[in-house]
């Protein structure tokens, strides 16, 4: 079979089928075979004559997984480190440094499009538009993605978020007001 009356399109069904496999999500499988037709499109020329189509395809999205796997480990693996760093400068002590600790993991906590979209627009105080241009996406989804981190944050807040409850602080020679 010469390479430009390749079928494709033919495989479409035992390619989803193996990216389901792979994937164990329906969205996601979809979006490895669509990245699997684009990358064999690229790369046409390097299929060789005589050779199974089917197997071609399988192997570039078989690689296609293992590539993407590895990239969100790695994406994975500099979120955790970049959360276990310290701050170059002083913490404070005491109940203030307790207070941001909650914060912070409540801030880590969110999705990582959340996380970017609340970062660039209530931490650098960059405008919708700014922000929404740097991230590649509308507006209105970077105005829904702040939303919902702010919702997150607020349930975080009330001990009812996905991280868990909020340990109370007890102030010492006050009144501990979760205490009935």
């Amino acid at each position: 079979m010469a390479r430009d009356d390749l079928d494709v399109v033919g495989q479409l069904d035992a390619l989803r089928r193996y990216a389901l496999v792979l994937t164990r999500d329906a969205e996601s499988a979809d979006d490895l075979v669509q990245a699997t037709f684009v990358r064999a499109q690229e790369r046409r020329e390097t299929f060789r004559d005589g050779c199974d189509v089917k197997v071609w395809l399988m192997t570039i999205l078989h690689n296609l997984f293992i590539d993407t796997r590895r990239s969100h480990q790695a994406a994975e693996a500099r979120d955790r480190a970049w959360a276990e760093t310290r701050p170059a400068f002083v913490e404070p002590s005491g109940e203030g440094a307790a207070r941001l600790a909650q914060l912070r993991a409540g801030f880590l906590a969110l999705a990582p499009d959340q996380r970017e979209a609340l970062h660039l627009v209530a931490l650098e105080g960059l405008a919708v538009a700014e922000a929404a241009a740097i991230l590649g996406i509308p507006q209105g989804t970077l105005m829904s993605r702040v939303a919902r981190a702010r919702a997150a944050l607020r349930a975080f807040e009330d001990g009812t978020g996905e991280a868990g409850p909020v340990p109370s602080l007890r102030i010492v020679g006050g009144r501990d007001e979760r205490q009935s």
